[in-house]
Protein backbone atom coordinates (compact mmCIF):
# COMPACT_ATOMS: atom_id res chain seq x y z
CA UNK A 1 0.00 0.00 0.00
CA UNK A 2 1.27 3.28 -0.87
CA UNK A 3 2.02 6.36 1.71
CA UNK A 4 -1.02 7.82 0.19
CA UNK A 5 -3.41 5.23 0.75
CA UNK A 6 -2.21 4.92 4.33
CA UNK A 7 -2.58 8.73 5.09
CA UNK A 8 -6.23 8.64 3.66
CA UNK A 9 -7.11 4.98 4.50
CA UNK A 10 -10.64 5.59 6.83
CA UNK A 11 -8.67 4.03 9.79
CA UNK A 12 -6.20 6.75 9.89
CA UNK A 13 -9.34 8.76 9.28
CA UNK A 14 -11.13 8.29 12.41
CA UNK A 15 -8.29 8.31 14.77
CA UNK A 16 -7.42 11.56 13.53
CA UNK A 17 -10.34 12.89 15.69
CA UNK A 18 -9.39 10.52 18.30
CA UNK A 19 -5.88 11.94 18.88
CA UNK A 20 -7.37 15.61 18.57
CA UNK A 21 -9.87 14.59 21.41
CA UNK A 22 -7.06 13.40 23.66
CA UNK A 23 -4.89 16.02 23.21
CA UNK A 24 -7.51 18.34 23.83
CA UNK A 25 -7.48 16.81 27.35
CA UNK A 26 -4.21 16.95 27.99
CA UNK A 27 -3.66 20.49 27.45
CA UNK A 28 -6.73 21.35 29.83
CA UNK A 29 -4.96 19.20 32.41
CA UNK A 30 -1.71 21.21 32.22
CA UNK A 31 -3.67 24.72 31.34
CA UNK A 32 -3.32 24.97 35.29
CA UNK A 33 0.05 24.85 35.67
CA UNK A 34 0.44 27.37 32.65
CA UNK A 35 -1.54 29.52 34.32
CA UNK A 36 0.18 29.29 37.66
CA UNK A 37 3.21 29.53 35.78
CA UNK A 38 2.31 32.80 34.11
CA UNK A 39 1.21 35.03 36.76
CA UNK A 40 3.97 33.85 39.17
CA UNK A 41 6.97 33.40 36.98
CA UNK A 42 6.44 34.93 33.70
CA UNK A 43 4.94 37.90 34.27
CA UNK A 44 6.97 38.90 36.95
CA UNK A 45 9.99 38.40 34.95
CA UNK A 46 8.64 40.63 32.43
CA UNK A 47 8.03 43.14 34.74
CA UNK A 48 11.41 43.19 36.02
CA UNK A 49 13.05 43.07 32.02
CA UNK A 50 10.63 46.31 32.09
CA UNK A 51 12.07 47.99 34.62
CA UNK A 52 15.19 47.56 33.67
CA UNK A 53 15.14 49.59 31.01
CA UNK A 54 11.91 51.90 31.63
CA UNK A 55 12.79 55.55 32.22
CA UNK A 56 9.72 57.66 31.69
CA UNK A 57 9.78 59.49 35.39
CA UNK A 58 11.94 62.80 34.06
CA UNK A 59 10.25 63.10 30.99
CA UNK A 60 7.17 63.38 32.67
CA UNK A 61 8.48 65.88 34.97
CA UNK A 62 10.82 68.24 33.21
CA UNK A 63 8.63 67.87 29.73
CA UNK A 64 9.55 71.60 28.74
CA UNK A 65 13.53 71.14 29.53
CA UNK A 66 13.51 67.91 27.45
CA UNK A 67 11.33 69.07 24.87
CA UNK A 68 13.89 72.41 24.11
CA UNK A 69 16.76 70.16 24.43
CA UNK A 70 15.21 68.07 20.86
CA UNK A 71 17.67 70.26 18.45
CA UNK A 72 20.48 70.74 20.63
CA UNK A 73 23.45 69.45 19.14
CA UNK A 74 24.95 67.91 22.77
CA UNK A 75 28.93 70.04 21.37
CA UNK A 76 27.79 73.34 23.50
CA UNK A 77 26.06 74.81 25.97
CA UNK A 78 22.11 74.86 24.96
CA UNK A 79 19.97 77.92 23.83
CA UNK A 80 18.80 80.33 26.42
CA UNK A 81 15.10 79.13 25.83
CA UNK A 82 16.50 75.52 27.24
CA UNK A 83 17.22 77.02 30.47
CA UNK A 84 13.82 78.89 30.81
CA UNK A 85 12.30 75.86 30.48
CA UNK A 86 14.29 73.99 33.52
CA UNK A 87 13.26 77.14 35.67
CA UNK A 88 9.47 76.56 34.45
CA UNK A 89 10.11 72.68 35.30
CA UNK A 90 11.73 73.33 38.59
CA UNK A 91 8.89 75.93 39.56
CA UNK A 92 6.76 73.48 39.06
CA UNK A 93 8.50 69.99 40.99
CA UNK A 94 8.84 72.30 44.09
CA UNK A 95 5.11 72.86 44.00
CA UNK A 96 4.45 69.21 43.44
CA UNK A 97 6.93 67.95 45.71
CA UNK A 98 8.73 66.10 42.84
CA UNK A 99 12.11 67.54 43.54
CA UNK A 100 13.69 64.43 45.02
CA UNK A 101 12.39 61.77 42.27
CA UNK A 102 14.08 63.99 39.46
CA UNK A 103 17.47 64.36 41.34
CA UNK A 104 17.17 60.58 42.70
CA UNK A 105 16.79 59.85 39.07
CA UNK A 106 19.58 61.83 37.67
CA UNK A 107 21.77 60.63 40.00
CA UNK A 108 22.38 57.16 39.09
CA UNK A 109 23.68 58.81 36.02
CA UNK A 110 25.79 61.41 36.94
CA UNK A 111 26.78 61.37 41.07
CA UNK A 112 25.93 65.03 42.50
CA UNK A 113 23.05 65.74 40.68
CA UNK A 114 20.54 65.23 43.08
CA UNK A 115 22.22 67.98 45.15
CA UNK A 116 22.29 69.97 42.16
CA UNK A 117 18.90 69.60 41.20
CA UNK A 118 17.81 69.93 45.26
CA UNK A 119 20.04 73.26 45.33
CA UNK A 120 18.54 74.65 42.05
CA UNK A 121 14.72 73.99 42.91
CA UNK A 122 14.90 75.73 46.15
CA UNK A 123 17.20 79.10 45.28
CA UNK A 124 13.86 81.50 44.17
CA UNK A 125 14.38 83.08 41.19
CA UNK A 126 16.19 86.72 41.07
CA UNK A 127 13.76 89.87 40.28
CA UNK A 128 13.46 90.78 36.93
CA UNK A 129 13.71 87.34 35.92
CA UNK A 130 10.27 87.34 34.49
CA UNK A 131 10.89 90.48 32.19
CA UNK A 132 13.67 89.59 30.43
CA UNK A 133 17.03 88.84 32.78
CA UNK A 134 19.33 85.95 31.67
CA UNK A 135 17.98 82.35 32.77
CA UNK A 136 21.45 81.21 31.38
CA UNK A 137 23.25 83.86 33.63
CA UNK A 138 20.68 83.20 36.21
CA UNK A 139 21.34 79.03 36.97
CA UNK A 140 25.07 79.30 36.07
CA UNK A 141 25.72 81.68 38.80
CA UNK A 142 23.71 79.65 41.19
CA UNK A 143 26.26 76.70 40.29
CA UNK A 144 29.01 76.00 37.26
CA UNK A 145 28.10 72.71 36.73
CA UNK A 146 24.79 74.31 34.70
CA UNK A 147 27.84 75.53 33.08
CA UNK A 148 29.00 72.11 31.80
CA UNK A 149 27.74 70.55 29.01
CA UNK A 150 28.20 67.05 30.51
CA UNK A 151 25.13 68.15 32.98
CA UNK A 152 22.79 69.01 30.38
CA UNK A 153 23.86 65.16 28.49
CA UNK A 154 22.81 63.72 31.76
CA UNK A 155 19.63 65.65 31.27
CA UNK A 156 19.04 64.62 27.82
CA UNK A 157 20.06 61.12 27.96
CA UNK A 158 17.42 60.54 30.73
CA UNK A 159 14.49 61.74 27.80
CA UNK A 160 13.21 58.20 27.88
CA UNK A 161 10.86 56.49 27.40
CA UNK A 162 13.78 53.07 27.39
CA UNK A 163 17.48 53.59 28.62
CA UNK A 164 20.45 51.67 28.57
CA UNK A 165 21.62 53.44 32.10
CA UNK A 166 20.53 50.47 34.36
CA UNK A 167 22.43 47.68 32.24
CA UNK A 168 25.31 49.72 31.65
CA UNK A 169 25.71 50.30 35.33
CA UNK A 170 25.44 46.35 36.11
CA UNK A 171 28.12 46.12 33.77
CA UNK A 172 30.45 48.64 35.25
CA UNK A 173 29.87 50.60 32.45
CA UNK A 174 29.38 54.76 32.04
CA UNK A 175 29.38 57.40 29.72
CA UNK A 176 32.23 60.00 29.28
CA UNK A 177 32.48 63.50 28.80
CA UNK A 178 32.29 63.08 25.02
CA UNK A 179 28.84 60.66 25.50
CA UNK A 180 30.70 57.54 24.69
CA UNK A 181 30.66 54.26 26.28
CA UNK A 182 33.59 53.61 28.57
CA UNK A 183 34.59 51.43 31.93
CA UNK A 184 34.05 53.16 34.95
CA UNK A 185 37.38 54.64 36.46
CA UNK A 186 39.57 52.39 38.05
CA UNK A 187 38.58 51.85 42.21
CA UNK A 188 35.45 52.54 41.40
CA UNK A 189 34.05 49.06 39.46
CA UNK A 190 31.69 47.18 42.30
CA UNK A 191 29.25 45.08 40.07
CA UNK A 192 31.74 42.88 37.80
CA UNK A 193 33.33 41.74 40.75
CA UNK A 194 30.42 40.99 42.41
CA UNK A 195 29.25 38.81 39.81
CA UNK A 196 32.87 37.06 39.55
CA UNK A 197 32.74 36.52 43.58
CA UNK A 198 29.00 35.21 43.03
CA UNK A 199 30.41 33.08 40.13
CA UNK A 200 33.25 31.88 42.08
CA UNK A 201 31.51 30.58 45.56
CA UNK A 202 28.79 28.69 43.48
CA UNK A 203 31.34 26.93 41.63
CA UNK A 204 33.33 26.25 44.71
CA UNK A 205 30.20 25.21 46.09
CA UNK A 206 28.81 22.87 43.27
CA UNK A 207 32.80 21.16 43.49
CA UNK A 208 32.20 20.69 47.14
CA UNK A 209 28.73 18.81 46.91
CA UNK A 210 29.90 16.78 44.56
CA UNK A 211 32.72 15.69 46.28
CA UNK A 212 30.67 14.91 49.24
CA UNK A 213 28.08 13.86 47.11
CA UNK A 214 29.43 11.10 44.90
CA UNK A 215 30.87 8.36 47.82
CA UNK A 216 26.99 8.74 49.66
CA UNK A 217 25.04 8.32 46.14
CA UNK A 218 27.54 5.05 45.75
CA UNK A 219 26.85 3.54 48.79
CA UNK A 220 23.03 4.60 48.35
CA UNK A 221 23.39 2.66 44.95
CA UNK A 222 25.30 -0.17 45.98
CA UNK A 223 24.55 -0.72 49.83
CA UNK A 224 21.12 -3.10 50.71
CA UNK A 225 17.38 -2.00 50.79
CA UNK A 226 17.99 -1.12 54.31
CA UNK A 227 20.96 1.17 53.95
CA UNK A 228 19.99 2.81 51.45
CA UNK A 229 16.47 3.69 52.81
CA UNK A 230 18.22 4.76 56.19
CA UNK A 231 20.95 6.73 54.18
CA UNK A 232 17.77 8.29 52.11
CA UNK A 233 16.17 9.25 55.25
CA UNK A 234 19.51 11.18 56.34
CA UNK A 235 19.23 12.96 53.04
CA UNK A 236 16.33 14.06 53.27
CA UNK A 237 15.90 14.79 56.79
CA UNK A 238 17.78 18.20 56.70
CA UNK A 239 16.04 19.08 52.81
CA UNK A 240 12.71 19.10 54.81
CA UNK A 241 14.08 21.44 57.42
CA UNK A 242 13.77 25.52 56.36
CA UNK A 243 17.12 27.18 55.06
CA UNK A 244 16.75 29.97 57.55
CA UNK A 245 16.74 27.07 60.26
CA UNK A 246 19.61 25.50 59.13
CA UNK A 247 21.33 28.55 58.48
CA UNK A 248 20.86 29.98 62.09
CA UNK A 249 22.32 26.22 63.18
CA UNK A 250 25.24 26.42 61.66
CA UNK A 251 25.81 29.88 63.31
CA UNK A 252 25.90 27.94 66.63
CA UNK A 253 28.00 25.44 65.50
CA UNK A 254 31.10 27.32 63.58
CA UNK A 255 30.86 30.01 66.65
CA UNK A 256 33.95 30.44 68.37
CA UNK A 257 32.81 28.52 71.44
CA UNK A 258 30.71 25.91 68.55
CA UNK A 259 30.85 22.40 68.90
CA UNK A 260 33.53 21.99 66.02
CA UNK A 261 36.13 24.44 67.98
CA UNK A 262 35.02 22.64 71.10
CA UNK A 263 35.83 19.53 69.23
CA UNK A 264 39.04 20.61 67.53
CA UNK A 265 40.64 22.15 70.81
CA UNK A 266 39.75 18.91 73.16
CA UNK A 267 41.74 16.67 70.81
CA UNK A 268 44.46 19.07 70.10
CA UNK A 269 44.03 19.82 66.89
CA UNK A 270 43.87 23.42 67.66
CA UNK A 271 45.04 25.99 70.39
CA UNK A 272 42.59 28.59 69.57
CA UNK A 273 39.08 28.60 68.28
CA UNK A 274 39.04 29.06 64.43
CA UNK A 275 37.10 31.92 62.54
CA UNK A 276 34.38 30.47 60.91
CA UNK A 277 31.94 32.94 60.84
CA UNK A 278 31.18 35.84 58.86
CA UNK A 279 33.84 34.93 56.26
CA UNK A 280 33.95 32.58 53.20
CA UNK A 281 34.55 29.15 54.84
CA UNK A 282 31.40 29.57 56.96
CA UNK A 283 29.36 30.73 53.53
CA UNK A 284 30.72 27.42 51.44
CA UNK A 285 30.07 25.19 54.46
CA UNK A 286 26.60 26.23 54.81
CA UNK A 287 25.52 26.69 51.41
CA UNK A 288 27.30 23.64 50.92
CA UNK A 289 25.11 21.66 53.42
CA UNK A 290 21.56 23.34 52.28
CA UNK A 291 22.46 22.32 48.39
CA UNK A 292 23.92 18.93 48.99
CA UNK A 293 20.51 16.89 48.68
CA UNK A 294 20.53 18.52 45.32
CA UNK A 295 23.86 17.33 44.04
CA UNK A 296 23.03 13.81 45.36
CA UNK A 297 19.45 12.50 44.17
CA UNK A 298 20.76 12.98 40.88
CA UNK A 299 23.94 11.30 40.99
CA UNK A 300 21.70 8.68 42.67
CA UNK A 301 19.35 8.08 39.97
CA UNK A 302 22.47 7.90 37.33
CA UNK A 303 23.76 5.54 39.68
CA UNK A 304 20.42 3.32 39.80
CA UNK A 305 19.70 3.43 36.12
CA UNK A 306 23.27 1.55 35.07
CA UNK A 307 23.18 -2.02 35.32
CA UNK A 308 25.49 -4.05 37.43
CA UNK A 309 25.74 -6.76 34.61
CA UNK A 310 27.76 -3.74 33.06
CA UNK A 311 30.65 -4.15 34.80
CA UNK A 312 30.85 -7.89 35.45
CA UNK A 313 30.80 -8.01 31.92
CA UNK A 314 33.73 -5.91 31.20
CA UNK A 315 35.88 -7.99 34.03
CA UNK A 316 34.95 -11.07 32.02
CA UNK A 317 36.57 -9.59 29.35
CA UNK A 318 39.15 -8.50 30.73
CA UNK A 319 39.84 -5.00 32.14
CA UNK A 320 40.54 -4.71 35.78
CA UNK A 321 37.98 -2.77 38.45
CA UNK A 322 39.47 0.33 37.95
CA UNK A 323 39.34 0.26 34.20
CA UNK A 324 35.94 -0.86 34.07
CA UNK A 325 34.81 2.10 36.62
CA UNK A 326 36.36 4.47 34.46
CA UNK A 327 36.02 3.04 31.20
CA UNK A 328 32.24 1.51 31.53
CA UNK A 329 30.58 2.93 35.05
CA UNK A 330 31.74 6.43 34.74
CA UNK A 331 30.98 7.66 31.38
CA UNK A 332 27.06 6.39 32.20
CA UNK A 333 27.37 9.08 34.89
CA UNK A 334 27.76 11.83 33.30
CA UNK A 335 24.31 13.15 32.80
CA UNK A 336 23.37 12.63 36.54
CA UNK A 337 26.56 14.54 37.46
CA UNK A 338 25.73 17.61 34.68
CA UNK A 339 21.97 17.71 36.08
CA UNK A 340 23.21 18.00 39.74
CA UNK A 341 25.98 20.29 39.07
CA UNK A 342 23.65 22.68 37.10
CA UNK A 343 20.98 22.48 39.45
CA UNK A 344 23.66 23.38 42.59
CA UNK A 345 25.28 25.84 40.60
CA UNK A 346 22.15 28.08 39.59
CA UNK A 347 20.59 27.50 42.92
CA UNK A 348 23.73 28.77 44.73
CA UNK A 349 24.07 31.66 42.11
CA UNK A 350 20.61 33.53 43.68
CA UNK A 351 21.03 32.64 47.55
CA UNK A 352 20.42 35.30 50.07
CA UNK A 353 19.41 34.11 53.21
CA UNK A 354 22.95 32.26 54.14
CA UNK A 355 25.45 34.20 52.98
CA UNK A 356 23.95 37.37 54.69
CA UNK A 357 23.76 35.46 58.03
CA UNK A 358 27.00 33.54 57.84
CA UNK A 359 29.14 35.76 55.32
CA UNK A 360 31.24 38.97 55.74
CA UNK A 361 30.85 41.97 53.73
CA UNK A 362 33.29 40.50 51.20
CA UNK A 363 30.96 37.21 50.28
CA UNK A 364 27.78 38.68 49.65
CA UNK A 365 26.35 37.15 46.56
CA UNK A 366 24.49 39.70 43.73
CA UNK A 367 21.08 38.63 45.35
CA UNK A 368 21.87 40.90 48.31
CA UNK A 369 22.52 43.38 46.11
CA UNK A 370 19.12 43.01 44.68
CA UNK A 371 17.20 42.87 47.61
CA UNK A 372 19.08 46.08 48.64
CA UNK A 373 18.79 48.59 45.76
CA UNK A 374 14.91 46.71 45.74
CA UNK A 375 14.01 47.88 49.18
CA UNK A 376 16.77 49.93 50.70
CA UNK A 377 17.56 52.50 47.96
CA UNK A 378 14.30 51.97 46.08
CA UNK A 379 16.04 51.67 42.95
CA UNK A 380 14.16 49.28 41.05
CA UNK A 381 15.81 49.62 37.57
CA UNK A 382 19.13 48.65 38.93
CA UNK A 383 17.83 46.03 40.57
CA UNK A 384 15.77 44.81 37.65
CA UNK A 385 19.13 45.47 35.94
CA UNK A 386 21.48 43.07 37.96
CA UNK A 387 18.63 40.23 38.02
CA UNK A 388 18.22 40.45 34.09
CA UNK A 389 22.06 39.85 34.09
CA UNK A 390 21.99 37.20 36.34
CA UNK A 391 19.08 35.19 34.32
CA UNK A 392 21.08 36.08 31.24
CA UNK A 393 24.39 33.75 33.11
CA UNK A 394 21.54 31.51 33.85
CA UNK A 395 19.87 30.69 30.60
CA UNK A 396 23.92 30.68 29.01
CA UNK A 397 24.85 27.92 31.24
CA UNK A 398 21.55 25.72 30.63
CA UNK A 399 22.55 26.17 27.12
CA UNK A 400 25.75 24.21 27.78
CA UNK A 401 24.53 22.01 29.82
CA UNK A 402 21.76 20.91 27.12
CA UNK A 403 24.77 21.19 24.54
CA UNK A 404 27.11 19.11 26.89
CA UNK A 405 24.07 16.63 27.15
CA UNK A 406 23.23 16.40 23.49
CA UNK A 407 27.02 15.84 22.39
CA UNK A 408 27.54 12.78 24.64
CA UNK A 409 24.47 11.44 23.75
CA UNK A 410 25.65 11.34 20.44
CA UNK A 411 29.00 9.90 21.43
CA UNK A 412 27.03 6.86 23.06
Amino acid sequence: MSSLAILTSPARSRACPLERVRQGKALLLIAPLFLFLAVTFIMPLSGMMKLAVDDRETAALLPRTLDALRDWDGNTLPAEAAFAALGADLERARTERTVGTIGRRLNYDQPGMRNLITKSARKPVPTGTSSGASWKEHFTTLDPQWGQVATWATLERARGPLTGLYLMTSLDLTHNAAGSIVRVPEGQSNYTSIFGRTLGISLSVTVICLLLAFPVAQLMASASPRITALVMLLVLLPFWTSVLVRTTAWVVVLQGNGLVNRLLMEVGVIGEPLQMLYNRTGVLIALSHVLLPYMILPLYGAMRAVPPSQMRAAASLGAGPVHAYLKVYLPQLLPGVAAGSLLVFILALGYYITPVLIGGPNDQLISYYIAFYTSGTINWGLAAALGMVLLLATLVLYRVYVGLVGAQRIGR
